[in-house]
């Protein structure tokens, strides 16, 4: 089935819930009109339409192809990156001075959303140039980034980041890949790196890897790993790519899902390359620093793995969509003459509505949360930056663990929808569930994003971001509330329903938190027993409160005239969240304040 963009669920998600127009009133974006906005959101709409989501099915069923250290990717995928690089995509949100558009992080959120619905696999390469850029950005020489941060952004060359060894997953306390000074100030690196997402490859003329790494005298632990660039090509004084280094692939992983993304290992030092034994690297930033460093790519990544949620669950529920339209089985449980399309049974619109309610409502948290980068960087008010700064830092994770933990539950759904068809690779549906299952496993566990919003994020500031954020969804409540009061039944019902269970989930909310915090200085493995359901527990609260929002904002366009259906269907759609999604937090809210039980039960366990 083709991809559509859901152009018109961007623009009211951007518009009314993000606060378009207040993110392009802010400093530095001047030339950054709503009409800009909408072409961007147009063309991108048509560019993935026809040359990225063309490259989902083959990627899956033509992944690339190793040979004597060389890929050679999905057919198709070449010209798509050159388009994609050819359309200045890569340069959305990255400043002007070095190449890029200098657009909103929250206008850039839309289409890199887009993108990796209409090609998940294809997405992955421009998303780790992206996190490259910004890392570069941030901590690099001026020298660095005028060698490299213009050519990642047009294109020529694209970024990785190398952390993951046999023996180092999460735990990068363990990274052995060793760094030798050398005369010239250069360095000579030896070592493994696994899982490098698109670490050999053929869409562009250079790689430029991020590699941790300890030098000989430092530190143990993740206080002695420093940070280096290394690319597969030296780079010479006219700023051409010059000599091999000594950095090769030495196979790909055959994975579950994303199959179009070479996933490779890595071998630095090996001797084969044209410079010598030991991969050429250059330091970045200071030494021993590098976990720190490495964390400004990181959760550049993580937010971007969480959009990759959302537009794995858009393509999801979009196939499974037209299939029950199509799929004729089974009479309509009120009688009906004959067979009818199985969109029509109450069970299978149960299960389409929570797609797309759980999609939309990501979306919608997502986008919010990159309203706040946004303000948290470009506000004139010191104290407005830092607050939004800190609901930025806080919802993270949240937009990470929560988007991809449910965009496996869509995809799955979406099988589901298919009945037997679903298990059959042919129609589809099983590729956005293999695909999924690697998005609450990498750039960081749900666990770990769930210990980071528990640590650094709740116990750091006592709570008092979580806090903010409850007392603007109890305005929310309140206009719920006061909308109500004007409704006529049956809408009157459905928004004191509304009420009701948003009422709830902010209670149920604001007690995990008092947990959290409650715990945190007595019983530390009782908070992080329960820091998994307290980040779900976050993100249907949080989802929840903008579908709320969404509801509001629909009711006064009606209210004003408008016959746009959308209105009405996005009504419902938020309905069906507080009805059927909103109830979990409750049960999350006790998973979460039985901590204390759980961890007892793990130590139980442990012992027998």
């Amino acid at each position: 089935m083709p991809y559509v963009s859901p152009l018109q669920d961007f623009r009211f998600t951007l518009n009314e819930l993000a606060g378009l127009n207040e993110i392009l009133a802010l400093p530095g974006f001047g030339d950054v009109t709503p009409d800009l906005v909408d072409a961007i959101l147009q063309e991108n709409g048509r560019f993935v339409e026809q040359a990225v989501a063309p490259l989902n099915v083959p990627g899956d069923t033509q992944p690339p192809v190793w040979k004597d250290g060389q890929v050679t990717t999905t057919p198709g995928y070449a010209q798509g990156f050159k388009d994609y690089a050819a359309g200045g995509w890569q340069g959305l949100q990255h400043p002007q001075e070095w190449g890029g558009q200098g657009l909103p992080k929250l206008v850039a959120a839309a289409p890199s959303e887009n993108i990796q619905a209409a090609s998940l696999a294809f997405s992955l390469c421009p998303m780790l140039t992206d996190g490259v850029i910004e890392a570069l950005l941030t901590v690099g020489s001026e020298a660095q980034r005028k060698e490299y941060v213009p050519n990642l952004i047009a294109g020529k060359w694209t970024g990785t980041m190398n952390l993951t060894e046999p023996q180092a997953g999460s735990d990068l306390a363990q990274v052995a890949t060793r760094a030798v000074r050398q005369d010239d100030g250069t360095f000579r690196l030896f070592g493994q790196k696994i899982f490098i997402t698109f670490g050999e490859h053929d869409l562009a003329e250079n790689i430029i890897h991020l590699v941790l790494a300890r030098t000989p005298d430092a530190p143990a632990g993740v206080k002695g790993i420093s940070l280096f660039i290394v690319p597969k090509f030296l780079v010479d004084a006219n700023g051409a790519v010059g000599k091999r280094n000594d950095v090769w692939c030495a196979s790909l992983e055959h994975k579950l899902g994303i199959h179009g993304s070479p996933t490779a290992v890595l071998l630095y030092g090996t001797g084969q390359g044209e410079v010598g034994e030991g991969a050429v690297g250059y330091q970045v930033g200071e030494l021993n620093r590098g976990l720190e460093y490495m964390f400004i790519m990181m959760n550049a990544a993580r937010y971007s793995v969480g959009q990759q949620g959302i537009g794995v669950s858009e393509r999801a529920y979009q196939h499974a969509l037209a299939y029950a339209r199509e799929r004729v089985q089974g009479r309509a449980v009120e009688g009906s003459p004959g067979p009818v399309a199985i969109v029509r049974h109450p069970d299978v619109q149960r299960m389409l509505l929570t797609m797309k309610a759980l999609t939309e409502a990501a979306r919608a948290v997502s986008y919010v949360t990159a309203a706040a980068h946004d303000k948290g960087t470009h506000h004139p008010d010191p104290e407005q930056r830092s607050r939004n700064r800190a609901f930025y830092e806080y919802m993270v994770p949240i937009v990470k663990g929560y988007s991809t933990e449910t965009a496996v539950e869509v995809a799955s759904l979406g099988i589901q929808v298919h009945g037997g068809m679903g298990f059959i690779e042919e129609t589809g549906a099983a590729q956005f569930y293999r695909d999924a299952r690697i998005l609450p496993i990498y750039e960081g566990t749900t666990a770990i994003q769930a210990n980071d919003l528990v640590g650094r994020k709740t116990q750091r500031d006592g709570g008092a971001t979580a806090y903010a954020a409850i007392a603007a969804m109890r305005e929310t409540l309140r206009a719920v509330e006061a909308e109500s009061t004007r409704a006529a039944a049956p809408e009157r019902d459905a928004l004191r329903l509304l009420r009701d269970n948003l009422d709830g989930a902010i209670q149920a909310y604001e007690a995990g938190v008092g947990f959290i915090l409650e715990q945190s200085a007595s019983n530390v493995r009782a908070v992080f027993s329960s820091s998994v359901p307290y980040l779900m527990l976050a993100g249907v609260v949080h989802g929840g409160w903008q579908m709320a929002r969404a509801v509001l904002a629909c009711r006064k366009h009606l209210a004003a005239g408008s016959t746009d259906p959308f209105y009405r269907t996005k009504i419902a759609t938020g309905l069906f969240y507080a009805a059927h999604i909103l109830p979990r937090a409750l049960a999350l809210s006790a998973a979460v304040r039985a901590g204390v039980v759980a961890d007892a039960c793990g130590a139980a366990a442990d012992i027998a």
